[in-house]
């Protein structure tokens, strides 16, 4: 597959034209929310196997060969061209595909309400088949050691049907919020967390859960070790099961980091406890701050560096937002921006009639555009490129793969370039 980036006065049959496909094919696979009326900077997933290079001043096989790791002489033969002709600029040359890595999806899933949506599982029906795990979000702990379930609907059946393994994804959340009172008591209080373990183990039986996630969050410092006890205790109990055990870990930059979201968090000890962590690496644009990437590559990449120098690689799954936000302007604090999905933020600019700009150094669209009461906006949110940005850093580090927060904002270009890409991981 390959990502093209329209262009001024480009239309989608133009488009195709140029990759042999038809228009009805791409705009299928992408769900295109503008076929008639393309905005320039918007980008496409041309579902093809391999891609198409077009030859530039400069070019020769030999770099176009380094360019995509393949010899010149194979890339001639497959293109039928001698390779000791210069090439004429313009010529398209074709590209095969990469060999597949095997790499794990997860995917948290958050009803709310006493149901699950049916859009909610049409989004998990759609993306469950490119997912190893699927994370019903959450079950909350309680302070006797009880849990307040979620619904969880048809998840379950979704995920048997797709071979995803379905994950018990527990939080220390009262009333929307985390709580270091909520993990205090559950971490030191024996009798309390012994009811906790058992009440867990119950619940994963009757509902078929095979991995076991606790994200706490915002723990007090003096619970770190605590917490990592009561994991060890949490593995011996569910490896005699058969299950997983998985943690969500704040993206921190060093072990000593402060601040509430992070102290908590000990990576080298979970990283010798627990089966694999979803490392947060989203949320420095967040809908309470001031407009800025969800998930920029350069803090991202520095948080997944320091991760492997305590946690194997095989371990760490890259935690990757499936949307974006729209901020009115000037911010002020208080203020909070409106989630989108990247479908709706390519709707705006068409609305607006507003260019899609990239930042290449955050790897990161984002547009501007004034509504109609003259409100100026920033939206920054996720494309095919973006995407692929973090699928390359997942490569190089050898991660084992990435985990989404969160289905029902529609975004069909990930799942097309997981498709491409990877061999995903069945249990």
């Amino acid at each position: 597959m390959q990502i093209h980036v329209v262009q001024p006065n480009q239309t989608l049959f133009g488009i195709a034209q140029a990759y042999s496909i038809s228009p009805s094919e791409i705009q299928t696979a992408n769900q295109i929310p503008n076929p008639d009326n393309l905005v320039v900077g918007q980008t496409i997933v041309i579902p093809i196997v391999g891609q198409f290079y077009w030859v530039q001043a400069g070019d020769s096989l030999w770099s176009i060969g380094q360019k995509f790791n393949i010899d010149y002489q194979e890339l001639a033969r497959i293109n039928g061209i001698n390779p000791n002709q210069p090439l004429s600029i313009g010529l398209r040359i074709y590209i095969p595909p990469s060999p597949k890595s095997r790499a794990e999806f997860n995917a948290y899933v958050e009803p709310f309400g006493q149901t699950v949506s049916q859009a909610l599982e049409d989004s998990s029906r759609e993306a469950a088949p490119y997912l190893t795990f699927l994370s019903p979000f959450s079950f909350q702990a309680k302070r006797d050691g009880s849990l307040s379930e979620p619904p969880l609907g048809n998840l379950p059946a979704i995920a048997e049907a797709n071979q995803n393994v379905l994950v018990m994804v527990i939080t220390n959340q009262e009333e929307g919020q985390f709580s270091d009172e909520l993990g205090r008591i559950i971490l030191n209080d024996q009798q309390v967390q012994e009811k906790f373990l058992n009440n867990i183990v119950a619940t994963a039986k009757k509902y078929g859960f095979r991995d076991i996630h606790f994200d706490f969050e915002y723990l007090r410092p003096e619970d770190r070790e605590a917490y990592n006890q009561f994991l060890r205790k949490a593995k011996q109990r569910f490896s005699q099961e058969g299950w997983l055990l998985s943690t969500a870990l704040a993206p921190k930059i060093r072990a000593d980091q402060k601040g509430r979201w992070y102290e908590g968090h000990d990576y080298k000890a979970h990283g010798e406890i627990v089966d694999f962590v979803v490392i947060m690496t989203y949320e420095w644009g967040y809908s309470g701050g001031p407009p800025m990437p969800v998930s920029p590559i350069g803090p991202v990449r520095q948080v997944l560096e320091y991760a492997i120098t305590e946690i194997p690689p095989n371990k760490i799954l890259m935690g990757q937002n499936l949307y974006g936000y729209d901020w009115t302007l000037p911010f002020k604090e208080g203020d909070i921006a409106k989630a989108l999905s990247p479908q709706q933020a390519i709707q705006l600019a068409v609305k607006y009639n507003t260019n899609i700009q990239y930042d290449y150094n955050a790897q990161a669209p984002n547009i501007d555009y004034v509504d109609e009461n003259g409100k100026q906006h920033k939206v920054w949110f996720e494309d095919a490129r973006s995407i692929q940005a973090k699928f390359n850093l997942l490569k190089e580090l050898n991660l084992r793969g990435m985990s989404y927060w969160k289905l029902g904002l529609s975004f069909p270009q990930n799942w097309l370039l997981i498709s491409d890409q990877f061999e995903v991981v069945k249990r």
